[in-house]
């Protein structure tokens, strides 16, 4: 087999560990604790959502998948968080944490202050014996059985997985609050879909 089709069947191979990781991945969130999560973020006043590397991206996408449907949202960085920027979250707000591993040491410390302050945190991780898990008060487990790359080492598979439970959680927040296209049209008149929404 020469090196083109070896990068072909290995590209083929990563969409295929990628499809079957969101395939399974709704099985293993506990359904209650999803509705439980769905209906905080429905009747928050503020969400902020936090998280490093991998999950820090998918998570500033998570903020603003919420803002879009007018859940006022930000992301706020972890090592942001503990210098003053958790200011921006009061009691009766949501916070976000994800973590595949759940031990992530810059988001402990936002959820001493979400404990404090009354702060609902909702955690989405992989390890359900992590201090995450434990000490959270929704909590989504997150599955992927393997990344993509062969060492098994880059956040591939799992940040797929991340942002399909953030895009379910979107997608059951729009139903949850009624939200209409005309909304979506006044804060959203650029490109295409602003140009077909307020036609």
């Amino acid at each position: 087999m020469d090196n083109k089709s070896t990068i072909t069947e290995i590209s083929k191979q990563a969409f295929q560990i990628q499809a079957e990781c969101l395939l399974e991945a709704f099985s293993y969130i506990d359904e209650s604790e999803f509705k439980k999560a769905v209906d905080a973020l429905a009747k928050a006043p503020r969400i902020a959502a936090s998280g490093c590397g991998h999950s820090g991206i998918a998570c500033m996408h998570f903020a603003h998948l919420m803002c879009c449907i007018e859940r006022p949202a930000r992301f706020i960085s972890p090592s942001e968080a503990i210098h003053g920027a958790m200011g921006y979250m009061q009691g009766g707000d949501v916070m976000v944490l994800a973590s595949r591993g759940g031990k992530t040491s810059e988001l402990i410390p936002i959820m001493e202050i979400c404990a404090r302050k009354k702060i609902t945190v909702i955690s989405v991780t992989q390890n359900m014996d992590s201090p995450m898990a434990k000490q959270s008060d929704i909590l989504l487990r997150m599955y992927a059985e393997q990344e993509t790359d062969k060492f098994n080492t880059q956040g591939t598979a799992s940040f797929a997985v991340l942002n399909a439970i953030f895009d379910a959680l979107q997608t059951a927040v729009m139903e949850e609050t009624g939200f209409q296209p005309e909304q979506f049209a006044l804060i959203h008149p650029g490109g295409a879909v602003g140009e077909r929404l307020n036609k």
